[in-house]
């Protein structure tokens, strides 16, 4: 293998180039002191494509329309399935939003109370996802497999639950509800209901430091695979044929058939992802 690839982890780094083939590179420039990077612009293609996506899907159900085409099908099946089977059912309906002046209101079109909470999620899922499906792409990437913008997307749940916990029950009460009622006799009560609050406030932060690690882990883990397999390929690449071309031909069939479980992998996290988020954002709106 060449020197700049002896890095075992070096198809998951972040770099301030393409990588293009023939060992090609394509060089981002430097803005205002700002160096772009391969993750950043990955990034920003997930936004315009999710924009274009969106703003296209938005226009064929504006006036309760039937979506058609394949294409269309396809992104309008995954929200609805986020919808109806992640945030409605964990949620719940015994949340109401309320109105500036404080009557008690559904979301807008006369919705599930839940639905309030489904931009957020929404956002989630397709950004997650579509920075996974990425990956697939030749000398791209994943910027998910990058900490960095998995801890920021946690960071990001964090601020969200902090948000509508405190908007539902007030800042004090989020707090003071993040210890559950527990029926003991008074003394034993003053001493257990401070140690539990504090597990659980702990909790509360590892709980959203582990979406951090877990998207990362994963989408890490499944293209260092991919690349070590395919390094066998280099590492016999001086050898008899007899070693050579076996090594090849099952190296070829094991990174499609890694590649096929990513595909499956980028659906599966970019689910959890919003499914952790939702469930967290549920109980905070809903006191222990």
């Amino acid at each position: 293998m060449a020197a700049g690839h002896s890095d075992t982890f070096h198809h998951v780094r972040d770099f301030p180039h393409f990588e293009l083939p023939f060992g090609m590179k394509l060089e981002l420039p430097n803005l205002f002191g700002l160096q772009l990077t391969k993750f950043m612009v990955l990034q920003l293609v997930v936004c315009v494509i999710s924009f274009l996506v969106f703003r296209g899907l938005s226009r064929r159900v504006a006036g309760g329309r039937p979506v058609t085409g394949r294409w269309w099908n396809f992104w309008e099946a995954l929200a609805l399935f986020i919808r109806d089977e992640v945030v409605r059912p964990t949620i719940g309906d015994g949340h109401h939003g309320h109105d500036d002046e404080g009557h008690e209101e559904t979301s807008a079109g006369g919705g599930h109370p839940a639905d309030e909470y489904l931009p957020f999620i929404w956002s989630c899922f397709f950004y997650v996802l579509l920075c996974n499906l990425l990956g697939a792409v030749p000398w791209l990437g994943s910027a998910t497999g990058e900490i960095n913008v998995t801890g920021v997307l946690a960071v990001t749940a964090f601020g969200a639950t902090l948000f509508y916990g405190s908007r539902e029950l007030g800042v004090g009460g989020f707090w003071l509800a993040q210890a559950p009622h527990i029926d003991v006799a008074g003394p034993l009560k003053l001493v257990l209901l401070p140690m539990i609050w504090v597990i659980e406030v702990i909790g509360l932060f590892i709980k959203h430091g582990v979406l951090c690690v877990r998207l990362f882990a994963n989408i890490m883990a499944g293209h260092t695979v991919i690349a070590v397999i395919l390094g066998f390929i280099a590492a016999t690449s001086g050898s008899a044929w007899y070693l050579y071309y076996p090594v090849l031909g099952a190296s070829i069939g094991g990174q499609i058939a890694i590649g096929m479980l990513e595909l499956f992998v980028a659906f599966l996290q970019a689910y959890i992802f919003a499914f952790l988020a939702t469930l967290f954002i549920s109980m905070a709106i809903h006191p222990h």
